[in-house]
């Protein structure tokens, strides 16, 4: 099933979650968790640890927001950021490992686990690479095939989520700036990242009422999405999500979870 929400009046916002470990706190999840509709939540391998996620998993259950799984490269050093050259069986071992994980948590904690979303390297290499997009497909649907997939619009991970019978929801990013062909700039490009809860606010009504965006380059672009995300690792995440917040109910459009609508 695809799920294009380019010019709806509800949309899902999203963000990734418990990606604290050890002795590291990274995000501010206690404050960001009543701002959001999904969370998804790092299963251990680029972020988390089993404590996380049993508290993230708790913490969301406390403010009725839905749980999805956020699976990354083996990578704890570089935050699962970088990319590393995995084969498509070591991908769907890994990423059926981690929905594993955390769904252990869910089923202990009494929480449905309601998608699958990639991390970083991953999810940037699974857009356009068919045989990692297959790979991460396959492990969600061979796992749970109600499972939802977010992927961004127009990828190759879209294309194999649909392929393997899973609803598609399409992502779009409030906090990141885009290039011409609709991909996300690279972090270290100007502009790449939206920190002025302003600016993050008008991308992400520009996507909820019209599915466009405009790149860095100036061109418009489409990216019809059902979920909007924004990074909780942000020194700033509180104020851009109450932003966002308040900019969508400004222009009628009501934030809830995929599942509900």
């Amino acid at each position: 099933m695809d799920d294009n929400r380019g010019a709806a009046r509800q949309i899902d916002l999203n963000c990734d979650m418990g990606e604290s470990f050890g002795a590291y706190r990274i995000g501010a999840d206690e404050a960001v968790m009543p701002l959001i509709t999904s969370a998804s939540i790092a299963c251990g391998f680029h972020a988390g640890d089993p404590l996380v996620m049993r508290r993230t998993v708790r913490l969301a259950r406390e403010h009725g927001v839905a749980v999805g799984a956020h699976p990354g490269y083996r990578d704890l050093a570089g935050f699962g950021r970088r990319t590393m050259k995995c084969s498509p069986d070591e991908v769907y071992t890994d990423v059926l490992y981690q929905i594993g994980a955390l769904a252990a948590f869910c089923r202990a904690e009494g929480v449905p686990l309601r998608h699958v979303k990639p991390h970083g390297a991953l999810y940037n290499t699974a857009a356009a690479d068919p045989a990692t997009a297959e790979a991460v497909a396959r492990a969600v649907a061979d796992f749970d095939r109600s499972l939802a997939l977010y992927a961004p619009p127009g990828s190759a991970l879209e294309r194999a989520g649909l392929s393997a019978g899973l609803r598609v929801v399409r992502e779009a990013f409030a906090d990141r700036g885009y290039a011409a062909d609709g991909s996300l700039l690279p972090r270290s490009h100007p502009g790449a990242v939206l920190a002025d809860p302003e600016l993050a606010a008008a991308q992400a009504r520009r996507i909820a009422c019209d599915g466009t965006v405009t790149a860095g380059t100036g061109e418009t672009v489409a990216v019809p999405a059902g979920t909007l995300c924004v990074h909780g690792d942000h020194p700033n995440a509180v104020d851009v999500l109450r932003r966002i917040r308040e900019e969508l109910a400004a222009a009628g459009v009501t934030v809830a979870p995929p599942h509900a609508w």
